[in-house]
């Protein structure tokens, strides 16, 4: 079998590139050794039957605001992607039931900070203003080809535009970390509200650059909201599939790629587990730097990026609770029943103190809890009068050195016991907020970061982000210091997915790279 291009792997980076390749009129073939295509796109019912859950990744608003989205949307409607929307896509809630809602109107945004604090409203217009005023500039950096005379040249014309001094003070300025720039609001709650938001960018609040990532953060949320797809996210994958397919392009499942094969520093193809050998002009990997070299490139002589793939580091893991409730949650403090993600955090102090207990080895004492409504935005999700709760914990340890509370006996390994205990004291504070959780809870069901690694290989110890997202491994340094748009000396392969840039998240953006680079 020949094709033009082999995609390994069937995340939201593959399918970007493997639909804008076969438009393009390309023969592609997708790999995925699961059963499912989708990464961590996938819907299941893993509490009860009718209950549809996210088990994974939930909203798409950096996919709605991609460039990828862009060029795909018209074609992936077509094939049956649709998203639900709601106008308050964030909040946050503290232990004292204290609230404040997001919406997507930038002038009740601003009413409501002013409200609790002089000055934060206007802050707050000034924050997401300046985002909004820089984003070709910012968007084209974040999202990119770095190693490109395109960026070459932007550059140049932001040096014309600022002075020299001047874009060295902005890039100076983008990597001040979260802390500096929350408590330059005056509120408490204005303060929550996006502490917890940086650690779904790999980072903290004392992180580099996690400021910026704030911003951006902040600005997208109101522009576009925090959107899902209907049916849950496996109907993502499913609708990419169709779209492939209806291009020509093939998607396989079952497909365990064993090694790539290369001919005088050419890629030649793939050998799949099984023994069959498929032939291709082109290969893009969508894997973990550590399975790219110790696995599929293992017989190919690359020993600085091998020396560099040891060395790459991996962030903290992830952790998920699923319930089906038997009705809508009662939320004790009012207004948040359309909240699409309410963060349960307290400020700036407890996110930090649980992403550095995670960091440490330990198991948070008070983990920073994102609580999703997808039944509120989409009905189809449960049964009706029904409900579902997605619950993320981005801040769990991939190994344990123990507990922070000095509660939970531990051992190095998640074991069910572990997971079990840890989903009791996340359960303990959310029921804290929504009055009788226990009489309408149905079922649960929690992942650790060691079960999210068994569905997917590239979750190295529950790592969601593809690893450590710190700035020694970001921008041009990711996944290497010496990488180049996911290229190689081995002519014809190209590495993609969230350990390359632009990171990790739902945005497709090296995929959709990728497939530019080829002439999408």
């Amino acid at each position: 079998m020949a094709v033009d291009h082999v995609i390994i792997g069937s995340g939201i980076n593959a399918l970007v590139a493997a639909a804008l390749l076969a438009r393009k009129g390309d023969r592609v073939l997708v790999l995925e050794r699961e059963d499912r295509i989708g990464g961590c796109m996938v819907t299941q019912e893993v509490t009860l039957p009718g209950f549809h859950h996210d088990v994974m990744a939930a909203t798409f608003v950096l996919f709605l605001t991609s460039p990828a989205y862009a060029a795909l949307a018209e074609d992936l409607a077509r094939h049956g992607l649709e998203f639900c929307h709601t106008a308050q896509p964030t909040a946050v809630l503290r232990p004292d039931g204290s609230a404040l809602v997001l919406t997507t109107d930038r002038a009740r945004n601003v009413a409501a900070l002013n409200a609790l604090a002089v000055g934060d409203g206007d802050r707050h217009a000034a924050d997401v203003g300046a985002i909004e005023a820089e984003a070709p500039f910012l968007f084209a950096l974040l999202g990119g080809s770095l190693w490109s005379w395109g960026t070459a040249k932007l550059l140049l014309g932001q040096m014309r535009r600022r002075g020299a001094r001047g874009l060295f003070a902005w890039f100076g300025a983008a990597l001040a970390p979260a802390r500096g720039w929350l408590e330059t609001y005056h509120s408490p709650l204005a303060q929550a509200l996006w502490a917890p938001w940086v650690l779904h960018t790999g980072l903290t609040p004392e992180s580099a650059y996690s400021g910026k990532m704030g911003r951006v953060i902040a600005f997208a949320l109101e522009a576009a909201g925090a959107p899902v797809v209907k049916g849950g996210a496996g109907q993502a994958a499913a609708a990419f599939r169709r779209l492939i397919e209806a291009q020509g392009g093939q998607v396989r499942t079952h497909a365990d790629v064993d090694r790539i094969t290369q001919r005088d520093g050419h890629v030649t193809g793939v050998v799949l587990a099984g023994g069959e050998t498929i032939a291709a002009k082109s290969v893009l990997a969508s894997v973990a730097p550590g399975q790219l070299m110790s696995r599929l490139l293992r017989d190919v002589n690359l020993p600085e990026d091998r020396a560099a793939a040891a060395a790459f580091r991996h962030g903290r893991g992830n952790f998920q609770v699923h319930y089906a409730l038997d009705r809508a949650p009662d939320w004790l403090t009012p207004g948040l029943g359309d909240v699409a993600l309410i963060h349960l955090a307290d400020g700036i102090d407890s996110v930090s103190k649980s992403a550095n207990e995670a960091e440490r080895g330990l198991l948070p004492v008070t983990p920073t809890i994102c609580v999703g409504q997808p039944h509120r935005l989409d009905p189809t999700r449960a049964p009706d009068g029904k409900a579902v709760l997605w619950l993320q914990i981005p801040d769990a340890p991939r190994v344990i050195k123990g507990d922070a509370a000095d509660e939970i006996e531990t051992t190095p390994d998640w074991t069910d016991a572990t997971r079990e205990a840890f989903a009791d004291r996340i359960e303990r504070i959310l029921s804290r907020h929504i009055r009788g959780l226990d009489r309408i809870r149905l079922a649960r069901r929690a992942f650790s970061p060691v079960d999210l690694a068994a569905m997917n290989v590239n979750l190295v110890g529950g790592d969601p982000y593809g690893g450590a997202c710190s700035i020694d491994q970001f921008f041009v340094w990711r996944p290497f210091a010496h990488s180049a748009n996911g290229t190689f000396a081995l002519r014809g392969l190209r590495h993609i997915g969230a350990s390359t840039h632009p990171g990790p998240g739902l945005g497709g953006g090296s995929g959709y790279l990728a497939a530019k680079a080829l002439g999408a």
